[in-house]
């Protein structure tokens, strides 16, 4: 299959990876503040999508237990995506005000097959890609999970206006069905496999043990793991208080949904196109040094925006920088965290720092409504660009003592 070909098929499955993230994460929040749902349990939603953060626990299962058709890869994945539209369906007709438990509940559900959805995806783009085009897949990856974002965020807010949140929730199951065909038109990884050992204690030590003591086994592993945890803190501490914090500036949702249109997502692709650009000009920790000091100015905007009320196209340009920055870090990040995993293990050790990556978006996140209710949105937001500070300083850290060439180098070698 042609490089382009499978190019084409990565940002299929990118597409097919981001449709479900914004269904149980920004968009049920917005449909729950529309219904006046209190603010502690939108924040609370930042719980829901732990399955994100423990994805590497089952990660073993889709490395070692080859499904009985279309391979291993393919096999899984279209098993997970039968899940996944089915999830996406339930939560479409629940009812976040009469029975939240129920909506919070099924929105677990869709983080956990999309979770499982994630792992198969990326563990398929380590191994279909030569490590020179890692950062090509990456970019197709994002440029796909970019636009499915726009879909299912903005896409079914504006929708939702016209058709009402059941309607426009329920037609994302059926748009989640699309990526079938993307994996039905992908080729099977070619991959090398050590044989496994007989008995469940044996096999337990090759699909979950070697990973991990492989990684730690590392010099500057722990740093690199810190390091994971705290590149997104900031941002994660204010995703969840987003909408209400829009809806409590008095924007609509019409006025929303055009703010996280196409303009976010064209800055979105064209952060994608240069990340991709500047990691293969400057190498993976300059260009990760550069996006994390965006981040921390683009956090410093929100409470900007509560000096505008009222201003819809104050409420866009941040949109536009927000996109632009998160798709501009992301293909730094990725690429860094895909330099860290071992050929043997690429989906148990993806899978563990991928899922180190969210960890405070779906722990300590969950108290953000909390804490805005209490010291305001303005003095909240100042505190999240705060919480960005300590990434950065231990980036400074790794280029200096662990950089990642070095580290890739490591992965070869080992």
């Amino acid at each position: 299959m042609r490089e382009a070909q499978r190019l084409a098929i990565m940002a299929s499955l990118g597409f097919a990876s981001g449709l479900p993230w914004a269904l149980s994460g920004p968009t049920l929040r917005m449909w729950m503040s529309t219904e006046h749902v209190g603010l502690g349990l939108i924040g609370l939603t930042a719980n829901i999508s732990l399955a994100y953060l423990l994805k590497f626990v089952w990660a073993p299962v889709f490395d070692e237990v080859k499904p009985l058709f279309l391979g291993r890869r393919r096999g899984w994945l279209i098993t997970v995506q039968l899940a996944l539209a089915g999830a996406i369906a339930a939560l479409s007709l629940s009812d976040p005000v009469a029975h939240i438990g129920l909506t919070l509940a099924l929105g677990a559900l869709v983080a956990f097959c999309s979770a499982s959805q994630d792992i198969i995806i990326d563990a398929w783009r380590i191994e279909s890609f030569a490590p020179k085009m890692q950062g090509a897949a990456l970019a197709a990856e994002v440029w796909g999970w970019r636009v499915a974002f726009l879909v299912s965020n903005a896409g079914v807010i504006a929708l939702s206006v016209k058709t009402g949140w059941h309607v426009a929730m329920g037609l994302m199951a059926a748009l989640a069905l699309l990526g079938l065909a993307a994996t039905l038109l992908a080729a099977e990884p070619e991959v090398q496999r050590e044989r496994m050992p007989a008995g469940v204690g044996a096999r337990f030590a090759v699909a979950v043990k070697e990973p991990l003591t492989e990684f730690l086994s590392r010099r500057g592993a722990a740093v690199a793991l810190a390091f994971i945890l705290l590149f997104r803190l900031g941002g994660a501490l204010g995703a969840p208080m987003l909408a209400p914090y829009y809806t409590w500036l008095g924007f609509n949702r019409a006025a929303i949904a055009v703010a996280n249109g196409p303009v976010s997502l064209l800055c979105g692709l064209a952060g994608t196109a240069l990340g991709a650009v500047l990691v293969a000009r400057i190498g993976v920790g300059r260009a990760l040094l550069f996006t994390a000091l965006l981040q921390v100015a683009a956090l410093c905007m929100y409470p900007v925006l509560g000096l505008f009320p009222h201003a819809p196209h104050i409420l866009m340009a941040i949109s536009a920088l927000e996109a632009f920055t998160d798709a501009f870090s992301d293909t730094a990040f990725l690429s860094y965290m895909s330099g860290l995993c071992h050929p043997e293990h690429t989906a148990t050790q993806y899978a563990l720092l991928s899922s180190l990556a969210p960890l405070a978006l779906h722990t300590v996140a969950g108290a953000s409504g909390f804490v805005a209710q209490k010291i305001g949105f303005l003095p909240f937001f100042l505190g999240c660009a705060g919480a960005a500070l300590p990434g950065v300083l231990l980036l400074v850290v790794i280029l200096r003592a662990y950089p990642p060439a070095e580290r890739r180098a490591a992965v070869v070698q080992g």
